[in-house]
């Protein structure tokens, strides 16, 4: 029986020292991999860029998340900023005689694309080429490409060209049926974040506001699109409505394609463009490689700092998303950093905690009084997004970003009925008039209603206040297009929600202009981590758990999951915006 005990003891310590030596392991190759992904690269002569399906467009690099769950993704992921900077330097440079987009789901927000076909058509006054490929296309992908001089198509493929829908799901009945009592309290009949838990169908003021939005998104896309392919605007909407683009004979015969070829034959286009011989390599640097070819070592000077700030706005410290403790951190630090002369904060958010937009509101405004700061929206600044951009100097929109959304409300759940139901009851014992405002059990007492709706309505109150302050407008002309309406940004500027209609590019043209800056370096903010530091901010319990259940049911289902189970994002007054839009 010793034995016996002591050949388990034995393999059980074998096992955990293997297992601890292939851990070991696994993290110095994943250390070795952070390293060497500095390489330098270079562009050979004759080169192709190329934007391929291994292309993923982000925002800020707090977007770009390596973990364990994850390693298998092969997609390179590249700011937008440093994309359109790539285009630019590629129309003067010698050795890129033209561009291939070859991509069938595009990875990219709206506003993100609209950058790249932008820098795309600055590219084609060079008279480099510029051509594109597609299977099975996606419309984002499309929009893409279509900027192309030529767009060629598989002869089995399709293009998924079908407009902009959105579908609003309601859970009110739902919630009856179930038990679950929804105490919701908000300021702006456009508001509608809060909308499926009150009513069984869309709101005449939603309704509006989906369709205004919409249309003004679509109306500047497909015009886009329509003066690529050289189509007139009521010809390019038959085409969309008849959903032609996805039989590969219609697409051709209807011009959203040139030819219908074979992903060879298109390579054999793409050699004897160039002049290729048969026995010459195409050389091909896609996009990720040609901006290590020149952003690869920290460069020295005065510098424009862009500040990223993308995903929802929360209390913490963490780094992924938009943590309030690490915001101030980083906003500090670049107020006290003197070889930054300027900053521009990129805001890519739909809004959050109104306790916490507030407190980086108030650094930003102390960081206003030493250096320049200007704003550049992304695909979305509404609710809390739109209120930390008022410090600043001046605020640029994208045409198609999603603005505004002045309004704020809360929603407090509660499981009275269902408790009812189940047999399930509760007695409250408590020292004074309300300690027991609210239970998950009996909701809020009339009194914390009452409470609740003053909160509510002193945060909206204030954050008109801001919008007052920096748009120099009255509390009344704020009030008109607030109520928690969004719009695009092209109606932005018209209400004078923003100053100028323009990329992240322009925003930092700007703001060296306004510090006196003749020659200057451009800096990210945060820096960006490696695949090594990313792992190790994953290695705890609930971190590990909930990306395994982000990884089962998905992104945006995960979101959903979130705000209905963690306590850190009940009980809060929100400035948030209630949905998102993608050209999918």
């Amino acid at each position: 029986m010793k034995s016996f005990f002591k050949n388990v003891l034995a393999n059980i310590v074998a096992i955990v020292l293997l297992c601890f030596v292939f851990f070991f392991f696994f993290i110095i190759m994943i250390a070795v991999g952070s390293m060497g992904g500095e390489k330098s690269v270079s562009v050979k002569k004759n080169s192709v860029l190329t934007i391929n399906l291994n292309t993923t467009i982000i925002d800020s690099p707090t977007e770009e998340q390596q973990s364990i769950f994850n390693m298998k993704n092969k997609n390179s992921n590249i700011l937008i900023y440093d994309a359109v900077e790539a285009i630019h330097k590629a129309k003067e440079d010698d050795n890129i005689k033209g561009i291939s987009i070859e991509v069938d789901n595009f990875n990219a927000g709206t506003t993100q694309i609209d950058d790249l076909r932008s820098a795309i058509e600055d590219f084609k006054k060079s008279g480099k080429f510029v051509y594109a490929y597609g299977n099975s296309v996606s419309q984002a992908s499309y929009y893409l490409g279509s900027v192309a001089d030529q767009y060629y198509l598989n002869p089995s493929g399709g293009i998924e060209l079908k407009g902009l829908a959105t579908e609003v799901t309601f859970f009110k009945d739902f919630a009856e049926k179930y038990g679950i009592g929804i105490e919701v309290i908000r300021h702006g009949k456009f508001k509608s974040a809060v909308e499926p838990f009150l009513r069984n169908d869309i709101s005449p003021e939603n309704q509006e506001q989906l369709s205004t939005l919409l249309n003004d998104i679509w109306g500047n896309t497909s015009s886009k699109m329509a003066a690529s392919r050289k189509m007139k605007a009521e010809e390019f909407k038959t085409v969309v409505d008849s959903l032609y683009g996805m039989i590969p004979d219609l697409s051709l015969k209807y011009k959203l394609a040139d030819k219908l070829i074979q992903k060879t034959e298109y390579d054999q286009i793409i050699r004897a463009k160039l002049n290729l011989k048969a026995d010459d390599k195409l050389n091909r640097v896609s996009l990720h490689k040609y901006i290590d070819s020149f952003i690869n070592k920290e460069k020295s000077g005065d510098r424009v700092a862009v500040l990223y700030a993308s995903g929802s706005i929360n209390n913490g410290d963490e780094y992924n998303e938009i943590y309030s403790e690490k915001y101030i951190k980083y906003i500090k630090d670049l107020q006290e950093d003197d070889k930054v002369k300027a900053v521009v904060l990129r805001i890519n958010s739909p809004g959050g905690s109104a306790n916490a937009s507030d407190e980086i509101l108030f650094e930003l405004q102390q960081l206003k009084k030493k250096k320049p700061l200007v704003v550049s929206f992304g695909d979305y600044a509404a609710s809390g997004g739109y209120y930390i951009a008022m410090g600043a100097d001046k605020i640029y929109s994208e045409p198609n970003t999603l603005t505004g959304s002045i309004g704020v409300f809360g929603v407090m759940p509660y499981f009275k009925d269902i408790a009812n139901k189940n047999g399930v009851r509760s007695d409250i014992v408590a020292t004074n008039a309300n300690s027991a405002y609210y239970s998950s059990l009996h909701g809020l007492t009339p009194y914390g209603v009452n409470l609740m709706t003053r909160s509510v309505e002193g945060t909206y109150k204030r954050f008109v206040h801001f919008v007052t302050q920096n748009r120099k407008k009255t509390f009344e002309q704020i009030d008109s297009v607030g109520g928690g309406r969004v719009w695009s940004g092209v109606r932005a500027k018209e209400i004078g929600l923003v100053d100028e209609l323009g990329t992240l590019n322009d925003a930092v043209k700007f703001a060296a202009q306004k510090a006196n800056l003749k020659s200057y370096n451009v800096a990210s903010y945060p820096k960006k981590m490696t695949a090594f530091e990313q792992i190790f901010e994953d290695l705890n319990e609930d971190d590990i758990s909930a990306r395994v259940i982000k990884n089962k049911i998905g992104k945006a289902n995960y979101e959903i999951l979130e705000q209905l189970t963690d306590e850190k994002l009940k009980f809060e007054v929100k400035m948030e915006m209630p949905y998102k839009i993608k050209i999918n």
